[in-house]
């Protein structure tokens, strides 16, 4: 296992990211820890997110509508992709309710499924409501 050194920054991030709803982009994230780390680099952020990503203590997301968001639950579960305002929210789905899409996957392939990921996409309620 790999140990890595400890960052006031990096917990900052990663405490950040735990106490927040949101899925924010690096930018985002960025500009909530200049305000504890005047001096933080933007590039420094961005290194901090993918270690903390690739560490398995937060999830980073591509929904593909532009930049990555990050989730300070690195636990599976499956989001929701606003196509009108971009917003990324958590979908409350029971763990384990969409397996069987593995299943169905591997009818047909003759590798072996070992997980998915899953976005949803659609409106919001506010956009929703505002149209």
């Amino acid at each position: 296992m790999t140990t890595t050194k400890f960052s006031r920054q990096r917990e900052s991030i990663k405490e950040y990211l735990s106490q927040t709803k949101e899925h924010p982009t690096a930018d985002t994230v960025y500009m909530h820890i200049r305000e504890k780390y005047p001096n933080i680099s933007l590039g420094t952020v961005y290194r901090n997110l993918n270690l903390l990503a690739d560490l398995g203590e937060i999830m980073k997301l591509s929904p593909g509508n532009g930049s990555d968001r990050f989730d300070g639950n690195p636990n599976p579960h499956y989001h929701f992709v606003c196509t009108e305002c971009s917003c990324v929210l958590d979908l409350d789905i029971a763990p384990g309710a969409l397996d069987h899409i593995n299943r169905i996957a591997e009818a047909g392939f003759s590798g072996e499924i070992h997980g998915h990921s899953t976005f949803f996409y659609g409106k919001c309620s506010n956009c929703k409501l505002n149209s």
